[in-house]
């Protein structure tokens, strides 16, 4: 079981990496989109349409939880990776596809 402070950092570099890679297709004009912080919430927007996906981290659950048009995701640390707690999905590769939908264009984030 990990402690508090360990989930915290991996939920915190989790959310740096999400916001990296969308920032990064952005300036490369693969997708018009924003990434806005605040503290454990992560709010990403698609400009084109003004959709949203919403990722934040929930410590009493030590999971990831990720909000877009097509549902709520949960996400567990599992060897080494967020896993969907429903679907066994990984977090990243969950995020490229919801991304994708959203910004209609085909993107991939790496954790």
């Amino acid at each position: 079981m990990m402690s508090d402070t360990e989930f915290l950092d991996l939920a915190e570099s989790t959310l740096d990496a999400i916001a990296a890679g969308l920032d990064r297709l952005n300036d490369e004009d693969v997708v018009d989109v924003e990434c806005k912080r605040s503290g454990n919430v992560l709010e990403i927007e698609f400009i084109d349409n003004g959709s949203k996906i919403i990722v934040n981290s929930q410590t009493p659950m030590r999971e990831m939880w990720v909000a877009a048009r097509s549902g709520g995701f949960h996400y567990r640390r599992v060897d080494g990776q967020w896993i969907n707690t429903r679907d066994g999905s990984e977090l990243f590769a969950a995020l490229s596809q919801l991304a994708s939908e959203q910004g209609g264009a085909a993107l991939t984030l790496q954790g």
